[in-house]
């Protein structure tokens, strides 16, 4: 079967790549569609055939770009849960959001706009059914907490990365305490994750 997308799919995809960039630069609620379009070269008209608001974008960033969050909870779901399973889920988190950090930094940025929009909510869903599988079953609170800081360490190393990126007064690129890149990074976070996952020990797993 042939792989080679099609024209229509090719723009779609342009159109999702060049939305993020410009959403994660500016900001959701000051990019307009116009100028979405001005930076593909291409007219309004053109971007409403494939999407009608700024929302239907959103939802085809997600849809697109949270393939690894969904292929790790498929893997995951209806394996009883152990400590193994534990750390591989937060493993394959860790590793699908290595290409995918341009989504995180975009919702982390844009949280307010984007809180109660549908593309909002079902980001929501994948990261809790991904914290359901991280605390296992019979979890209490405190558990529930330690799973949810675990993967969202992955979103905090890339927000201090990007304040990395941007030297403070005195103190140069590369000083003590910044990462150089974003494998740098998640690896950071990985260990992290990883230690904070290790103390999810939840009763009658």
């Amino acid at each position: 079967m042939s792989t080679t997308q099609s024209p229509r799919s090719d723009t779609r995809a342009r159109i999702v790549e060049v939305a993020l960039e410009l959403f994660a630069s500016q900001g959701y609620e000051k990019t307009s569609l116009r100028e979405i379009a001005d930076r593909l070269g291409v007219t309004k008209a053109a971007l409403y055939y494939h999407f009608k608001t700024k929302d239907d974008i959103v939802h085809g960033i997600v849809e697109t770009m949270s393939a690894p969050i969904d292929d790790t909870i498929a893997w995951g779901e209806g394996k009883p849960w152990s400590p193994e399973l534990r750390d591989e889920l937060v493993r394959r988190f860790a590793a699908g959001m290595v290409e995918r950090a341009p989504l995180l930094r975009f919702f982390h940025e844009n949280q307010p706009a984007l809180r109660e929009s549908p593309a909002g909510l079902e980001f929501k869903e994948r990261m809790l059914a991904m914290i359901r599988l991280v605390q296992g079953p019979h979890a209490d609170f405190r558990d529930r907490l330690r799973a949810s800081m675990t993967l969202f360490s992955i979103h905090s190393a890339l927000f201090l990365l990007k304040q990395d990126e941007l030297p403070e007064d005195g103190q140069e690129p590369g000083a003590k305490g910044r990462v150089e890149n974003l494998a740098e990074a998640v690896e950071a976070a990985l260990d992290v994750a990883l230690e904070i996952a290790s103390r999810i020990e939840p009763v009658g797993a």
